[in-house]
């Protein structure tokens, strides 16, 4: 259940876009940000020094899935050092520290276990370590410790803008249900929710596979050609399958990557007794 909480970010050349700081102020865990391009000052703080688990972040593709590796070391300063001269993809690091220096390599191994399970449960980001492998040994109070080091981390991570362990889609309601949205027809059959970012197809929803020629060799096409290539979308008996829940920018797109043509998001999604999701997210705000 989530609950308030007061999260401190420290910047400590005074430029929002270089290093940040952030930890919660009751927690001993600190989440540190570091532009690729400034790696050589966070090399002098003396948190490089020290065992932690880190995570780069970098390109995105054209289906609008950014691509992420996680790692752990006893040294993360050296071990980020290494991957400037091995990885290309990534431009900002994130390091996860404890603010007491208490993290052991046991606790890293299992933060580093279980961050990449949690991560591909997600389905945010594209993995470059693979699957998660398998769990290492863990005695039991360090697992609770792990817990709940990686639930502030978590938090902290998206107050960064990098919520990689976050669900795409919204909790449940009071009743236990999903406010779900249906856009059907040519073809198509898909299933999601709006959501504070964007607009979540969920998996399982049927794409129609033929495009109409008035998108043919423009940005939706490309759009709906990398889908399939990152393998969110895949061809089955005449449709487009979503293999994983994705997260769209807006109701639109979506509904032009389950219709294969342009289309109004705001009027293709409906309710289950046929209210557009205009007229149940938009008509109902009105002025104070």
């Amino acid at each position: 259940m989530p609950r308030p909480q007061t999260i401190q970010i420290f910047l400590p050349s005074g430029d929002p876009r270089g290093i940040r700081v952030a930890e919660i102020t009751t927690r001993i865990v600190r989440v540190i940000e570091v532009p690729r391009s400034q790696l050589p000052e966070f090399l002098k703080m003396p948190e490089a020094q020290q065992v932690g688990v880190y995570i780069l972040t970098g390109e995105v593709s054209d289906a609008g899935q950014p691509r992420a590796y996680i790692g752990q070391s006893g040294n993360v300063g050296n071990r980020l050092a290494q991957h400037n001269q091995g990885k290309d993809f990534w431009n900002r690091a994130l390091v996860v520290i404890s603010l007491t220096n208490s993290l052991t390599q046991t606790h890293a191994l299992f933060l580093e276990w279980f961050a990449i399970a949690e991560a591909t449960k997600a389905g945010r980001y594209s993995l470059e370590n693979g699957n998660a492998g398998t769990q290492p040994y863990t005695p039991a109070p360090l697992q609770a410790d792990c817990h709940e080091i990686h639930e502030t981390a978590a938090a902290l991570l998206a107050t960064l803008g990098k919520p990689l362990f976050e669900p795409l889609t919204n909790s449940a309601t009071a009743k236990g249900e999903a406010e779900l949205f249906y856009c059907r027809g040519s073809g198509a059959d898909g299933v999601g929710e709006y959501t504070p970012e964007g607009f979540v197809v969920h998996k399982g929803s049927r794409g129609r596979a033929e495009i109409v020629a008035s998108i043919q060799g423009t940005s939706n096409e490309r759009l709906r050609m990398q889908l399939v290539v990152d393998g969110i979308l895949t061809e089955l008996n005449g449709q487009l399958i979503f293999t994983r829940d994705h997260l769209f920018s807006s109701p639109s797109m979506a509904a032009m990557a389950v219709m294969g043509r342009s289309a109004n998001g705001w009027i293709e999604w409906k309710t289950p007794d046929g209210k557009t999701l205009d007229e149940v997210k938009r008509q109902s705000v009105t002025p104070i």
